[in-house]
Parts: C-alpha cells; structure tokens; sequence
C-alpha cells in the first residue's frame, strides 16, 4: 500500500524480464512508457518478430525496443541482473518450469500463469520461500484482486463467506470451441484474431469456464475458501443482489458452505443481459459479527441482504496487464507477493467436451476435447482424475463418454519429472 510514496527513495531501477509476449504482456507495454524506474531488460519468446510486432503495437517506439535484449530461451538471461520476471506463456508445464528456474536462480517471479500456479503453485510457493525470493500472483489478474478484497476484509476483522468474480457464462458455452467462440463475443475473425491478436483457444477458455474454474481454483489455493460441491454454479447475480444470494444456503442464499468461490454470470438462462451485471469485475461478501455492525450497515447506505448481516463490495473491472506494474512495485519496495498459493485446496479436473475416442489427442484448455471443472484436491487424489494442466497433447487410452470425467489411467503422458516430483510433494500435503 501507498507504494507510489516509496518510489522516490528507490535508487536503482528494477530491470523486469518477461517470458512469453502475448496479450497480457502486450497491456503492460503500453504503459510502460509512463511507468517510474521500470526498465524493460528482456523478453524471451519463441517467436521473437512476433514478440518485436507486438511491441510496436503496444506504442513501444523502436528505439525502445532496440534497447531491449530478445532470447528464444531463458537459460540464456537467467545470469543478466533482472530483478522480476514475470511468466506469461500460459502453458502449465513450460511455465512451471520455467518459474521454477528463475527461483532456483534467486530470482522473484510473478505467475501471469495461473495454468500453472493451479497446477504447481504449491510446490513453487514454497520452493521461493526455501530460496528467500517472491512467487506472486499477478495484480491486473482476478485472483490477486480477490485477495486484495479479502485481506483487506480479514484485516478489519469480517468474516468471508464468499468470494469470487463475473462472467458471461451460459450452461451451453460450456461446449464451445475455438471454432465457434467469436461468435459468443460478438466479433468477427478477422476483427479479434488480425487486428486485436486475441488467442481463440485463450478466449475460448474463458467462455467455456476453463478460466473461472482455474480462476477461482487459484483464489481457494491463496486462502481457505472451499469449493462448490459440483464445481462452479455461475448463477446470474447483479451486483445489488450479491449480498442476498451468495450467502448460506441455509439462510436463503445459494452456498454449500460459509467461506466459499463462486463465480456469477452476466446473463440469465435466456442468455439475456441482467441488470447491474459484473462481468468484468470481483467480489466479496462479508459478515457482521453484531447488532451494532448491521446497523452501521444499514446507516452508512451499504448493500445487504434482508436480514442485513450480510454485506457485498465489488470492483466492476479489472485492468489486466495495464495494472501488472502494482505487482512489480510490491515486490521490489515492500517485499510482498500480491497474493501467492499457501494450500492445495482445489484442483481443475478435464471433462470432456464431446465423445473421445482411444487413440485420441487432447488439445488443452479452451480446446475441442476437453473442459475444465473446478473440485477439491482430495477428490482429484482420490479418484485419479486427470487434472486440466496435464491435457495439452494427452493421447487417450480409452474412449470416453461426453461429460464424464478423464482419469489419469485414460490417458499416456510423457511428463517431465519436474513436475512429476511438484505434484508428488503437493499431493503429499493433503
């Protein structure tokens, strides 16, 4: 808090490399150029035109760019003085290990890469402890803004009965693929994928639940909020009415338990737009403890639900990368992770999408085969299933049914033993 006050006393400026250069990195680029004692040292990318167009798209003048040092590999910068890198691929397994390199080498990272902090983040939380750096979450993202809503609850003393976000979410997108997922936005091809970049497996995943689920699965890690019995519900709730429904089930509102995620959607069953809809933003619903906090509730206009115990804030949108360098800054001036993995509550379990046939090749999240759904770690254990961030390239050994769960005995993988050992030590812990 108040970090842009520290500024003026920083001596040096933070060199930050970034791994992967997509559409995340890409917002934090256009505002780099009016970002205090931030200095763009590298970027690693396999494709580096692509990561050079994409930095003159984001206004990066070519005299910038000139300046910055480009690699297709990050064991060629892991040695330069970089004091953050931020990982942005989006693939679970390349970014857990390459979080895992940067941290072995000293280095503080933050995760853009949710994929692989649900899957990982653990194993990489602890390992930054155990070698004195930071493994963050990235601010701009709507994990760590949920955290940010809770500590800022736990610290005023109210209790967290719910927390989550918005989307536009209907039963049916649940089933869509790269193929179709435009359509559900209102855009043409050409518009998202050639003039904007947008990725439509990326997209895709957030459409189809994919990104809620590792969303919310990433914000239950962080704190000790449960999961929904059957995974996410996505009622349709406008801000107004948070406070009312996501409250316990047996008070009249929709929750299995007191202190869980959810995720609220933009449009009702109809797939009309509901009034004061949040899809772009994040929540949580509090608790007073007594009568003499329901009634400041009630005297200072605050939005509750009929009894008036229960309370809601809510951030309407959430910036992306154009708020990552609060994450940057954190890190540097107050040595804090904005919001880092501390359990391993929740796992994202593959579901498949369609009939899938042996022999079969999985495409990962936000694909044709298979979706991802959010359940607790020990029913993962328990029950072998297959988890989301394991999907990508998967070759099935027997068919499976539409909706049905994939295990882990369904399928080959050929996995590094990285992340064989970070799955061991996670599931160990339960």
């Amino acid at each position: 808090m108040y970090l842009y006050s520290k500024l003026q006393n920083l001596k040096k400026p933070i060199r930050v490399a970034f791994v992967g250069c997509g559409k995340f990195v890409s917002m934090f680029l256009a505002q780099y150029n009016q970002l205090n004692k931030i200095i763009l040292d590298s970027i690693i990318e396999l494709d580096i035109d692509r990561a050079k167009k994409n930095c003159l798209n984001s206004g990066l003048s070519n005299e910038t760019i000139e300046k910055i040092n480009f690699a297709d590999n990050l064991d060629k910068v892991l040695d330069r003085e970089i004091d953050v890198f931020i990982e942005a691929t989006g693939n679970p397994i390349a970014g857990t290990l390459h979080a895992k390199k940067i941290i072995e080498s000293k280095k503080h990272v933050i995760m853009v890469n949710v994929e692989a902090d649900v899957l990982c983040g653990k194993y990489l939380s602890d390992l930054a402890k155990k070698n004195n750096v930071i493994c963050s979450m990235a601010y701009g993202d709507q994990p760590s803004l949920i955290l940010e809503q809770i500590e800022w609850a736990k610290l005023n003393g109210f209790d967290v009965i719910c927390a989550g976000k918005g989307t536009k979410y209907h039963p049916s997108f649940e089933y869509s693929t790269p193929e179709t997922v435009w359509g559900h936005y209102g855009l043409t091809k050409e518009r998202a994928e050639n003039e904007s970049g947008m990725n439509p497996k990326m997209f895709n995943s957030f459409l189809c639940g994919d990104k809620s689920s590792i969303e919310m699965c990433a914000v239950s890690n962080a704190t000790d909020l449960k999961c929904p019995n059957s995974g996410l519900t996505y009622p349709p709730i406008g801000v107004y009415d948070i406070a009312k429904k996501l409250i316990p089930k047996s008070e009249g509102g929709l929750l299995d338990y007191s202190g869980q995620v959810e995720v609220i959607s933009s449009i009702d069953l109809d797939k009309k737009d509901i009034p004061n809809d949040l899809r772009w933003g994040v929540y949580i619903v509090i608790k007073a403890q007594n009568e003499y906090v329901k009634n400041c509730f009630k005297d200072y206009g605050m939005v509750t639900d009929t009894s008036g115990s229960y309370s809601a804030i809510w951030r309407p949108y959430h910036y992306i990368g154009l708020e990552l360098a609060q994450s940057i800054y954190s890190i540097v001036l107050d040595n804090k992770a904005t919001g880092h993995t501390k359990n391993f509550n929740a796992e994202i379990a593959s579901v498949a999408k369609k009939d899938l046939k042996a022999g079969q090749k999985l495409d990962g999240e936000g694909g044709y085969c298979a979706r991802g759904r959010l359940i607790s770690s020990k029913k993962s254990k328990q029950e072998r299933i297959l988890p989301m961030g394991y999907t990508d390239n998967a070759v099935l050994k027997n068919d499976i049914m539409k909706d049905q769960f994939i295990r882990l005995d369904d399928v080959e993988l050929n996995l590094p033993k990285e992340i064989i050992e970070a799955r061991e030590y996670q599931f160990n812990l339960i």
